[in-house]
């Protein structure tokens, strides 16, 4: 599987033109705040762009981030603006064509930006004890449309808890099905480049979180995908395909389940961008000024993590009530696009 991503990473894609899903959202869908930034790095990295969402997660200044699969380096370069001079971030990807673009600009970027913070490693996703990394020294990990792409998908979260410090997150796009992927869209080299026969079953990316210490993955974000070459339609069957962003936070603390324990808490508006609202997920958009119920989780989530200064925090875990309402277990994804919602790019 190394060698036919390689090959069509390095090869046979050439600009982002050439990819066949719409794993890539169109330009006009992309943050205002996140468009100046963008207008920074170069063209030749920007135009070998195959993310499928949206990897730049509030309050990086100073943070030390980690981009798993960072093919040319545009979610470097981007996140090279948001952690800033005191920041770093650092760039894994096997691919020699896709490192060659990203090496080649840094002194472009370096000029651009006043600073240089970045720096990218040769090596493979599932192989990051390979690469002299100290364990806990990650504020965030990111990863965009890269991990449907690995053979080994437990090793990378398996690196990913290792590196990452207590109270980080793994903040992450990919692609997913609404069931098992069958063997013959596994095996159809076309469709795994495409990131479709890599992509895991969502169910089966929760049973996989909760294995290696992620307890309580959150869905931010999702959006249908379509195949835009009708050759791949019929090769793919009834299998529906999703690109969708989680955050997984390395909390020792969290439970299996949303617990309530009459917790709640008041935003204060003071995250960058998001003066009056903040989206902890797809299911926790937090208006700022309004006390607002949150389970055991979530408070983990808020309390011990970088969100906890710009938070009010009430209650405590002295008395439980129970499962917190409206726990459920279904499809996460929505069947309808919704682009108004969406942040991807």
């Amino acid at each position: 599987m190394h060698d036919i991503v390689q090959d069509y990473y390095g090869r046979q894609l050439q600009h982002t033109g050439d990819l066949k899903t719409s794993a890539c959202c169109d330009i006009s869908e992309i943050p205002a705040w996140l468009k100046p930034l963008l207008a920074r790095i170069h063209p030749e990295v920007l135009s070998r762009y195959y993310g499928c969402g949206l990897v730049c997660p509030p309050l990086l200044e100073g943070c030390r981030v980690l981009d798993l699969g960072c093919g040319s380096g545009r979610d470097v370069y981007a996140l090279a603006q948001l952690v800033g001079p005191t920041g770093e971030v650092v760039g894994v990807d096997m691919t020699d064509e896709q490192l060659a673009v990203a090496e080649r600009h840094k002194a472009f970027h370096a000029d651009a930006f006043g600073f240089s913070n970045v720096r990218f490693l040769h090596g493979y996703i599932e192989r990051l004890d390979e690469l002299g990394l100290e364990p806990g020294s990650f504020d965030v990990i990111v990863s965009n449309c890269v991990v449907n792409l690995s053979p080994d998908k437990d090793a990378v979260l398996r690196g990913v808890q290792r590196l990452l410090k207590d109270g980080g997150e793994f903040y992450f796009s990919d692609v997913y099905a609404d069931r098992r992927v069958p063997d013959a869209v596994r095996n159809d080299p076309v469709l795994y480049g495409e990131c479709l026969g890599g992509a895991l079953y969502w169910n089966d990316f929760l049973r996989l979180a909760h294995r290696q210490g992620f307890i309580d993955p959150r869905l931010l974000e999702d959006r249908p995908l379509a195949i835009t070459d009708p050759e791949l339609v019929p090769r793919v069957g009834n299998v529906r395909f999703f690109s969708a962003t989680y955050r997984l936070f390395k909390l020792s603390t969290l439970e299996t389940a949303c617990e309530d324990y009459g917790q709640a808490v008041i935003y204060r508006g003071s995250i960058p961008a998001h003066p009056d609202r903040f989206p902890l997920d797809k299911h926790h958009d937090i208006q700022s000024g309004k006390v607002f119920s949150v389970c055991g989780n979530t408070w983990r989530m808020l309390q011990d993590t970088r969100f906890a200064p710009h938070f009010d925090f009430i209650g405590d875990f002295n008395r439980h009530f129970g499962i917190f309402e409206g726990c459920g277990s279904g499809l996460p994804f929505d069947n309808e696009n919704n682009i108004t919602s969406s942040a991807c790019c």
